[in-house]
């Protein structure tokens, strides 16, 4: 039986493109979904319907929420744009793949209006809106842009398909012209209601996090495989994932540095109880790829990157939230960065910084688990993907070796490290 007709009780309640009614429940709001924003400038070669700035295109969004509730509620972004975001519609609805349920089909509200304009640099949420979503269930989000601004705000990693069609067809499920691009728009979060807190792991870093080389709609990051395995578990924990490619810790690479985006993409995600960082590899590789390093050189990176995860450290300490380190794996494989024995002792000797206890109120050791025993510098074979990043294998190994046990500790807030 597929999932629509599984939910026909649900269909029989839900109205078509109506203004959001009240939602049953005044529970607290929790993470359900939600990626890491990036500034994306307008694509020469870009198809029209994907040209910024946009005009007049519906887009179609899918994610895939991790918690389930009898509320909803979107965050729109538009950090990134100088000018307003114009929206003269948004729709959410169940979907499989890129089809979507027309019976599930719902309008979101801002504020009591079908439409918004997102100010510059600004992100909104939408009104409540009575949706029951199950765990792991696909949402489509559909909005349809009036005029959006010349930078978007976007994440490009999705590792699914996006889809535009000219027009407000929001109010719609069928999409025949539409033209697929990978890729989240303007989209930022989902929150469910839940009847009590419940806990939500926000996952954060580089590619690593962000999935390199999961097929496109596969959800095959290793967050992805975990969130399976909790459920399996029937432990009730969202995993949010708001992982960047090419991150780095301490300056700007392909997005955003951890430090200036970690109260945003983590300690302020809804209901956040813990977060794991795996983050590190690029700030060592980008230090020497293709340039000359010294020691003196060398001694101020690592001194920058212990200072780095002591703040990220303290930060999460005074907000309540559980901080899991993560060590930094071997890429001594990647011929992107071809890290020479000093670089790679650079590596080994952050990784011994960051084992050392009280560090983080819980350490994963991912050098550990995906390293050669016969070669540290270098990836097992079996979890290898390209000598930097892991294989679907390897992303399967490291969320089976996750410490979910941690997640049942609860961590009070401080003002200061101990």
């Amino acid at each position: 039986m597929s999932k629509f007709l599984k939910s026909g009780l649900l269909a029989a309640v839900l109205l078509l493109a109506g203004c959001a009614s009240a939602p049953r429940g005044d529970g607290p709001w929790r993470a359900a979904w939600g990626s890491a924003q990036l500034e994306q400038a307008p694509v020469a070669n870009a198809t029209p319907l994907w040209r910024q700035p946009m005009r007049d295109v519906s887009l179609r969004q899918i994610v895939r929420v991790d918690a389930a509730g009898p509320a909803l509620r979107v965050r729109i972004s538009n950090l990134f744009g100088a000018e307003p975001l114009s929206l003269d519609a948004v729709t959410v609805a169940l979907a499989d793949g890129a089809t979507v349920n027309p019976a599930s089909l719902r309008a979101l509200s801002f504020g009591g209006l079908r439409g918004v304009d997102v100010p510059a640099h600004a992100e909104i949420w939408s009104d409540a809106l009575a949706f029951a979503v199950p765990r792991q269930a696909d949402l489509a989000v559909q909005m349809h842009v009036r005029a959006g601004p010349t930078v978007a705000t976007v994440h490009p990693g999705s590792r699914i398909r996006s889809w535009a069609v000219d027009g407000n067809r929001v109010g719609l499920a069928d999409w025949p012209e539409a033209v697929a691009l990978e890729g989240w728009w303007h989209l930022a979060a989902v929150d469910v209601r839940a009847a009590k807190p419940l806990p939500v792991l926000v996952a954060t870093g580089d590619s690593i996090t962000d999935g390199y080389g999961v097929p496109s709609g596969s959800f095959q990051r290793w967050t992805d495989a975990l969130s399976r395995r909790l459920l399996a578990e029937q432990r009730d924990v969202a995993v949010v994932n708001t992982g960047i490619g090419g991150g780095r810790l301490l300056r700007d690479g392909l997005g955003p540095n951890l430090l200036s985006r970690f109260e945003r993409d983590a300690l302020a995600r809804s209901g956040v109880t813990h977060a794991v960082v795996l983050i590190g590899v690029n700030d060592l590789g980008v230090s020497h790829r293709g340039k000359p390093t010294t020691p003196e050189s060398r001694a101020a990176l690592l001194a920058e990157l212990k200072a780095g995860f002591t703040d990220l450290a303290q930060r999460a300490r005074a907000r309540g939230v559980c901080l899991m380190g993560s060590t930094v794996m071997p890429y001594s494989g990647s011929g992107y960065y071809s890290p020479q024995p000093e670089n790679e002792a650079d590596r080994q000797a952050l990784n011994a910084w960051l084992r050392e206890p009280g560090r983080f109120d819980a350490l994963v050791d991912f050098d550990a688990l995906m390293r050669d025993p016969a070669r540290p510098a270098f990836l097992r074979a079996e979890v290898d993907n390209d000598g930097l990043h892991p294989s679907l294998a390897g992303y399967r190994v490291m969320a089976e070796a996750f410490p979910v046990e941690v997640l049942d500790r609860r961590c009070e807030a401080k003002l200061s490290a101990p």
